[in-house]
């Protein structure tokens, strides 16, 4: 294909789960010709959701790529997870493309999700279009799913298309700009008068864009003042920059399990969407010359590429998703990998569509693929020509905060479990895993349940790796509150040479986690025997009286004890000193620690009250409260115990807008009740 970046569009579909974005994307590439018929997410049959979880779970898990030819113009599409665990996936097709389509469902309301998607494109200044899906069910509800959105958006939405409806349906559109309108057809949308009733609105809309189209251009803006119109080129000039800033974002409306109004969307996309070589701000980091720099999307100028996402394919092996920036990749190229700084040779390159890997021999300025069995680069890596060294800004990914212990169904399939859980990391910058000495677990760190047990699942499926998932542990602590002393002593006689130790200890709360004093005098215990008192001790420090947990704050003083020439040993002291442990801890009042998480969360306004409130019931404090921009920051002190399935809980308070991370502070006592809960287990 000879596809220079002006006749390139990179276009990510997103949304919340279940308002169709994959379906749009299968009925743009029927249209296109890229597939021969429509598949079906309930049936696993799509072209973007083809890895086997998808399938069985029925939503988008990974962000997947396809391409198609529309009136000479290739678009990429992006098919982007729309639930929230799956966060991560959306940054990385966000950061590759140029512009954004938003599918919502025709509900009458602004839908779960799409506010903080929104939010997120405008933040990355990605210009984008409303696609309001769903307009052949029964009761679709046009004009209330544009007021909600109006409502949110005021002075930014330019509706170009006129739903025409019959018996509740879509059955056709207007186009304002245009000034035409047309039925759905199985041949495709066919040209008809415009209704009468229809006439009205369509003068509303034109006079709307226009206005909507002079704020974006001076020039346009003085004749719009002078004459009161613009011409219809003129308009879409002027609404076409809106797009690009940001400041202007179209509606259009169809159905894509019927294939309606899709067309008429891939139209637009042509006509409004920026070119791969419009892009602006396409900053990297010079390392030879220590400058930021632009780079230009020109097609013949040094290559420079970055790995926006990283796959393992069953049939090409590891695949590096990229997005060329500058100049060429050609097959058998050599090129620089500026994090690492090791020369990588290209071998096969790919077009994507989904699954299917369509084999070219290069790519493009602007353009979007994936390259095979580099050696040492990853996501997030930049590519680039030999002499010179660029890099640009990583992907940006949300952090974990939710958190599964994970335990091998198998005996000795730990390592195995382990080994699965890292090579996945490769793929999935999102979570992490670790292995807490606190609580001995293992433990994933992701983004909510639903990603944990897809991780899981990709373990059985890749690794044939089983696993159950569970609360980790909660790792408390146990300390004392009063001075208290206890005598220990371990005599033994069976024969020959017995045993003998003896040891007094006074235990009593201190700031550091163990403290050990020698107050010995006279020689009661012997100099070579008090290293063994305190190493028993130590030990002993592992597991409280309480409840074996592991106990903290506390100093023991050796003052006096007694040993036997003979039978006296470091072995006897040893355990002399367990026994005067367990005897003063116990009598040192022993309380229950728990670990105090810093809790912060990042929520709009209309949600502070109950996110307060919400704190505040899981024995949380506030610290602080403040405003930044519209959102409202709050901080606070809360048991991590309390907080576990905070990812959840918060989701469900802010409909799915919270945001929140959480940092170790500090240990603090137990209330009593509680206390006696967790030590009866």
């Amino acid at each position: 294909m000879n596809i220079t970046a002006k006749e390139i569009r990179n276009v990510a579909v997103i949304g919340h789960s279940g308002e169709g974005k994959t379906t749009l994307c299968e009925a743009m590439l029927f249209n296109g010709g890229a597939i021969d018929r429509m598949g079906k997410v309930e049936d696993g049959t799509t072209v973007m959701d083809f890895d086997e979880l998808e399938k069985a779970k029925k939503l988008s898990v990974y962000t997947s790529v396809a391409y198609l030819l529309w009136k000479g113009v290739k678009i990429n599409l992006l098919d982007l997870p729309g639930f929230y665990d799956f966060e991560g996936e959306r940054h990385e097709g966000l950061a590759a493309c140029g512009a954004a389509v938003l599918v919502v469902g025709a509900n009458g309301v602004l839908p779960i999700g799409a506010e903080s998607v929104v939010e997120y494109c405008l933040k990355l200044g990605k210009p984008l279009v409303i696609f309001i899906n769903a307009m052949d069910k029964p009761n679709a509800d046009y004009a209330g799913t544009l007021a909600a959105l109006k409502d949110k958006y005021a002075g930014k939405l330019a509706p170009i298309q006129i739903p025409i409806i019959s018996d509740g349906k879509m059955t056709g559109f207007v186009n304002s700009i245009q000034e035409k309108a047309y039925k759905f057809s199985t041949q495709g949308p066919q040209e008809i008068e415009i209704p009468e009733n229809l006439r009205g609105y369509m003068e509303e809309m034109q006079a709307s864009l226009m206005e909507a189209a002079a704020e974006n251009d001076d020039i346009l803006l003085d004749k719009f003042f002078t004459e009161g119109k613009l011409s219809k080129d003129e308009t879409v000039h002027g609404v076409r920059k809106g797009i690009a800033t940001g400041n202007v974002i179209p509606v259009m409306a169809g159905s894509a399990l019927q294939n309606r109004g899709v067309i008429n969307l891939l139209d637009e996309i042509v006509r409004y969407m920026p070119t791969a070589n419009e892009r602006k701000n396409s900053l990297a980091t010079d390392l030879a010359a220590d400058e930021i720099i632009n780079v230009n999307c020109e097609e013949y100028g040094p290559f420079a590429a970055q790995v926006f996402k990283t796959v393992y394919d069953s049939y090409s092996g590891k695949l590096n998703y990229i997005k060329i920036f500058r100049g060429r990749l050609k097959s058998g190229q050599v090129v620089l990998n500026a994090n690492t700084g090791v020369e990588e040779r290209i071998g096969q390159i790919f077009a994507l569509r989904g699954k299917k890997c369509e084999l070219v021999s290069e790519l493009t300025a602007g353009d979007i693929g994936a390259v095979n069995k580099l050696t040492s680069t990853e996501t997030n890596h930049t590519l680039c020509a030999l002499g010179t060294k660029l890099e640009f800004d990583p992907v940006r990914f949300p952090r974990p905060c939710l958190s599964l212990a994970v335990q091998a169904v198998n005996k000795g399939d730990e390592d195995k479990v382990f080994a699965g859980l890292n090579k996945m990391s490769e793929e999935d910058y999102t979570f992490s895993v670790e292995k807490r000495a606190d609580t001995g677990e293992l433990v994933i760190n992701g983004q909510g349940e639903v990603h944990i047990e897809t991780l899981a699942r990709k373990l059985k499926s890749r690794y044939n790796v089983d696993v159950t998932l569970k609360e980790p542990k909660i790792p408390y602590r146990e300390t004392i509150r009063a001075v208290a002393e206890a005598e220990g002593k371990h005599k033994k006689q069976s024969g020959g040479h017995g045993q003998y130790g003896h040891c007094k200890v006074r235990f009593e709360p201190c700031e550091a986690e163990f403290e050990f004093c020698d107050e010995v005098v006279g020689g009661a215990v012997p100099r070579q025997y008090i290293p063994a008192v305190e190493k028993g001790l130590r030990e002993c420090m592992a597991k409280g009286v309480l409840a074996e947990y592991p106990v903290t704050g506390v100093r023991a003083v050796l003052y006096d004890g007694s040993y036997h020439d003979v039978d006296s040993s470091e072995m006897a002291f040893k355990a002399a000193a367990a026994l005067a442990f367990k005897e003063g801890i116990k009598n040192a009042k022993p309380v229950l620690l728990e670990p105090v998480v810093k809790l912060k969360v990042l929520v709009s306004g209309e949600y502070l009250g109950g996110v307060m409130g919400d704190i505040s019931k899981r024995r949380g404090r506030i610290i602080e409260s403040a405003q930044e921009g519209n959102l409202s920051i709050v901080v606070a002190e809360a048991p991590l115990s309390e907080v576990t399935k905070y990812a959840t809980d918060l989701r469900g308070l802010t409909r799915g807008q919270g945001k929140f991370t959480t940092e170790f502070l500090r240990y603090d006592e137990v209330p009593p009740q509680l206390a006696e809960k967790i030590i009866k287990g």
